[in-house]
């Protein structure tokens, strides 16, 4: 069905997910060559009502993650339709599926029974809380496990409310991390000749998400809390006040912190017994923090972002998303590519031969429906 170049081209993914986690996985699967083929109901993927924002029409949440993929609508309650998902399913390298846990079961679209038919399928499934009986049933929701494994009484000023962070950001670690399952099996299949089940869940991908927050109760007893943008491990490490507004300074190690004071006109802080190391830092961090603001509201934030970059101490100002885009173009990172009339954001990975390509713009409903099931019906590809 298609001409794809890339690392992953000739494979085909069968995508029976929706929504945020699974549709992102599978998108970085297809800018990667492979052939996505996205099985949606009647009704569409949720998230093409998902609006506003839009473009031209088209919810720009849906466009985020549907590029170079083709949509066929299938009702499984219908004969015919679940005959093709079912013959699809056959045919596929790849099937990725965010259902309830044992939801395809009943259309006979499960990992035993597909796998029954194509044991070289590489199945991937994304949940919530995992397929035990307890995490089964319940509801995976992006905000909901933002709020259950901890991440919201992390987020937010320490006399404040909690707050969820600004994206689905388990969706999308959990897609990520579907991507280097799907990838991992693709590898040990070349060994074995079989495929296997992956699965993955939003709790799991959270857990694992908070690294240092988690390790700090796993590994250490302490229960971290809300500390507005501040880090618990390392000062400077948060948004100080310019004459015009914040800068974000991280100064990391000693080096990048004597460097910094040596920009401001303060080098003494460096030597100074409260500051010379990250540990004393971190705890004196209500002393120094007034001495580096009060260098710092001489100037304007850009003024000083200059000349801090220059210094080799990282730091960045709080832009919004579009001065975010303008940066990244202005440094050539070119992270906007347009298929047909769509502006999409480009894959972040870029390599030396096999790079990823970019071949349809997101999928209307059942655009590709026709040619779709003249294929799965072609009985040499059938045999």
């Amino acid at each position: 069905m298609s001409d794809a170049r890339g690392p992953l081209a000739g494979l085909l993914v069968a995508d029976f997910s929706r929504i945020l986690a699974g549709p992102y996985a599978t998108m970085l699967l297809a800018d990667l060559g492979a052939e996505v083929v996205k099985v949606e109901g009647p009704g569409g993927d949720d998230t093409r009502s998902w609006q506003p924002p839009v473009r031209d029409g088209i919810s720009t949440y849906y466009l985020a993650v549907n590029r170079n993929k083709r949509s066929i609508a299938l009702d499984l309650k219908d004969p015919e339709d679940l005959a093709a998902a079912r013959e699809l399913a056959r045919r596929a390298d790849v099937l990725l599926e965010n259902f309830k846990p044992g939801g395809l079961a009943r259309f006979g679209l499960d990992y035993d029974a597909v796998a029954a038919g194509n044991p070289r399928v590489i199945y991937a499934s994304i949940s919530g809380f995992g397929s035990g009986p307890k995490g089964a049933v319940l509801p995976g929701y992006d905000l909901i496990v933002q709020a259950i494994s901890g991440l919201m009484s992390l987020t937010g000023d320490p006399d404040g409310e909690p707050f969820r962070a600004g994206i689905s950001v388990f969706d999308v670690m959990a897609g990520l991390h579907a991507t280097i399952g799907v990838l991992s099996a693709l590898n040990a299949r070349h060994e074995s000749g079989r495929g296997q089940h992956v699965e993955v869940n939003l709790l799991s991908s959270a857990l694992s998400g908070l690294v240092n927050q988690s390790s700090a109760y796993v590994a250490g007893g302490v229960v971290p809390l809300r500390m507005g943008n501040s880090h618990p491990s390392l000062f400077p490490y948060e948004p100080l006040p310019c004459s015009d507004g914040e800068l974000i300074i991280t100064a990391g190690n000693n080096g990048q912190f004597r460097k910094l004071t040596e920009v401001l006109g303060v080098p003494e802080l460096a030597g100074d017994p409260r500051f010379d190391q990250n540990e004393k830092r971190t705890a004196n961090r209500a002393a120094l923090r007034p001495l580096l603001v009060e260098r710092l509201r001489t100037r304007t934030r850009m003024e000083w972002f200059g000349d801090i970059i220059a210094a080799g101490v990282p730091c960045g100002p709080i832009n919004t998303i579009d001065a975010g885009v303008a940066f990244a173009e202005d440094i050539g990172l070119d992270p906007v590519v347009t298929l047909g009339a769509i502006p999409t954001v480009r894959n972040p990975i870029t390599f030396s031969e096999t790079q990823p390509s970019y071949r349809l713009p997101p999928p209307e409903l059942d655009e590709h429906g026709a040619e779709l099931r003249r294929w799965l019906t072609d009985e040499e590809r059938s045999a």
